[in-house]
């Protein structure tokens, strides 16, 4: 049985949960999400906490356990605190701009690559270099920031380019200092 499936999901005060099999939907201060489950798992609605199980023994029923259990706990999380992805941009006269609809990045090529910004997140730019994307659904968070990332990585040899906060990137010694 799944550790992290047999974990019972608080639901704090401000937050809605509907139960309506296959659907739950989660409605808290800062919007809301639903979710469609598979019949190899099922959902219990208890006083303040969501419990989660296995359906069957089947080897599948049970690895949709911990999985449910972690997207429906990423539901509560999302609509009471949100999740925020940050990235840096090194490199220089690489920066980036926002508008209401678009990113706009500079990052080295000869034209300024335009990211459109979708519906529920918001992305915030600080001093020109580090990017802040905002919203309620951790995987829709994700996604953004591996697409902003994905416009220029970071490279080895320098290090220039668009990484997460914080991410170290293994930097190679170029042709003269292989010696």
């Amino acid at each position: 049985m799944s550790r992290i499936g047999k974990a019972p999901i608080p639901i704090p005060e401000k937050v809605k949960v509907t139960l309506t099999p296959p659907n739950i939907s989660v409605e808290g201060p800062k919007g809301a999400l639903n979710l469609s489950f598979s019949d190899l798992v099922t959902v219990d609605l208890q006083d303040s906490f969501i419990k989660v199980s296995a359906a069957s023994d089947h080897r599948k029923s049970r690895a949709m356990h911990g999985l449910m259990r972690t997207l429906i706990n990423n539901m509560v999380v999302g609509v009471t605190a949100g999740f925020t992805k940050s990235l840096e941009i090194q490199g220089v006269g690489y920066r980036a701009e926002t508008d209401k609809q678009t990113l706009t990045l500079n990052v080295g090529y000869s034209n300024p690559v335009v990211v459109p910004i979708p519906e529920g997140l918001t992305i915030e730019v600080e001093k020109n270099t580090i990017i802040h994307v905002r919203g309620i659904d951790k995987q829709q968070v994700g996604e953004m920031a591996a697409r902003i990332r994905r416009v220029r990585k970071p490279e080895p040899y320098r290090g220039k380019g668009i990484r997460y906060l914080g991410e170290q990137v293994r930097r190679k010694v170029g042709k003269a200092g292989g010696k």
